[in-house]
């Protein structure tokens, strides 16, 4: 957001506070994404769930990313219709519809309908959230505050990890009756309600986008918003400025994104690219594969999900940390360090792994060290992951599109996002079967290195670029 000042200090805990909100969305994508990952043995179960094989059980889980995919794909769109807090609140109700239809659904059916509804909250949620706040924050402070998107996201993983442990430890196991008679696994999906409602409750407190109320000729309002929440001394100069940018322009579309490079404008492939190599460099496996990594030094399945929730508050803490010095560094060098320092730490883990021997029921054997040194290596990875590219992907693409497309073109990056994320959840067993784990990790090695020349020949630096001066081609 255009401002000629930093904000003052006595509206600074207003901004925070509108940041903050805007970010819940971020927390229910986490908490959403993660809380099945304690619940899915229980599904599969005849006994206490549905009696699923190998391949529909993958797929009970999965089917919540083609929600997520249409969700991110129209959030623009609608975004731009109805407003940005209209669609944060759709997703809440979303949200809660999905944790209470999933807990409850006596067939897979109806499970896996209401997985997809619950993944469109958080496609509509993971689009329009870092673009609100975008549009919300003064350029100074606009990396800091669009990071709140990613420390929610980690924060919904802390607390949906939190709540299936304690559940764990009162009932015994995921298939056990629990309360009402209902398996803990139901609980463990329907607590998912409680943040959902919140988040309701809470987005009625947001005021809406300040680039929105001008392109709906609501410059009063705009004005308003600039002045008391975002700090602007000159409001009615930086709603002329928006004006400006959207003169002449009508309601945004999809073919609005078409351009010379490939069918599209540059800029737009320049965001679907740092959207993709967020994640090909594999860091979500690290996230799957993580129990299996622990066993093989030695640690017993029953601390693997203490020693998750670890690793989520460490996610946690170094998103933090690449939150409060992006603004500072800028966004190229945090992903071209991150990309470096990945790659290094990724040929550690595949070193690693060509030390290996498989047992017999299919687990990893690592001698001596060479445990201790892929263990470091991978969470290596994945915080360097969790501290660069992780909070710097959702910043670039909330600010790096010119107004009058921002909120279709955040949309459309972020649904090659979710692909690009269901892809290499989808292709790791494969490469790992066919390939191996040294060899895949060696590709991983590879995606993070082509992600560096990316971010060098491609990506302009936005750090302190006023989001009215954001060009279409570069």
């Amino acid at each position: 957001m255009s401002q000629g000042n930093e904000v003052p200090v006595k509206l600074h805990a207003k901004l925070i506070t509108v940041a903050t909100i805007g970010a819940v969305g971020g927390f229910l994508f986490g908490y959403d994404t993660s809380v099945i990952n304690g619940a899915v043995d229980a599904i599969a179960s005849p006994d206490a769930g549905f009696g699923l094989n190998a391949a529909m059980s993958g797929f009970s889980v999965s089917s919540a990313m083609i929600g997520c995919v249409v969700g991110a794909w129209f959030a623009g769109t609608l975004a731009d219709r109805i407003g940005r807090v209209r669609v944060m609140q759709i997703a809440a109700v979303l949200f809660v519809l999905s944790a209470l239809f999933t807990g409850l659904a006596h067939n897979i059916a109806l499970f896996v309908i209401f997985r997809i509804v619950g993944g469109l909250g958080v496609g509509f949620t993971s689009a329009i959230g870092p673009a609100y706040i975008s549009e919300i924050s003064p350029s100074s402070r606009r990396g800091f505050l669009t990071g709140f998107q990613q420390m929610a996201i980690a924060l919904g993983i802390v607390a949906s990890l939190v709540v299936n442990d304690s559940y764990l430890l009162s009932s015994g196991s995921a298939a056990t009756a629990f309360w009402a008679g209902l398996e803990t696994w139901r609980w463990m999906l329907m607590t998912t309600a409680v943040p959902g409602a919140i988040m309701l409750v809470l987005t009625f407190a947001l005021p809406e986008s300040p680039r929105y109320l001008v392109m709906k000729g609501r410059g009063t309002e705009a004005a308003k918003v600039l002045a008391e929440v975002v700090g602007d001394t000159r409001p009615d100069q930086t709603v002329k400025q928006i004006a400006e940018t959207l003169k002449g322009e009508t309601q945004p579309k999809v073919s609005d994104l078409k351009g010379s490079v490939l069918g599209l404008k540059g800029v737009v492939w320049v965001g679907i690219g740092v959207a993709l190599f967020q994640q090909v460099s594999g860091a979500n496996v690290i996230m799957f594969y993580d129990s299996s990594l622990w066993k093989a030094v030695g640690f017993s399945e029953s601390a693997s999900m203490t020693i998750a929730v670890v690793r989520a508050l460490l996610a946690t803490a170094v998103t933090v940390l690449g939150m409060l010095i992006i603004d500072k560094v800028g966004r190229r060098a945090m992903l071209k360090v991150g990309s470096l320092i990945m790659a290094v730490l990724l040929v550690v883990v595949a070193v690693c792994f060509s030390q290996s021997t498989m047992t017999a029921d299919g687990g990893i054997n690592l001698p001596g060290a060479w445990a201790f040194i892929m263990i470091i290596g991978a969470y290596g990875f994945f915080l360097t992951y969790c501290a660069t590219w992780g909070v710097a992907m959702w910043v670039v693409i909330g600010e790096i599109f010119p107004n009058r497309i921002r909120a279709v073109s955040v949309a459309l990056a972020t649904a090659a996002n979710w692909v690009g994320n269901f892809l290499v959840s989808t292709t790791f067993p494969p490469l790992r079967d066919s390939l191996g784990l040294t060899w895949t990790f060696a590709l991983y090695a590879v995606m993070a290195v082509l992600g560096y020349w990316f971010i060098a020949k491609k990506l302009p630096e936005t750090n302190g670029v006023e989001l009215e001066d954001m060009k279409e081609d570069i």
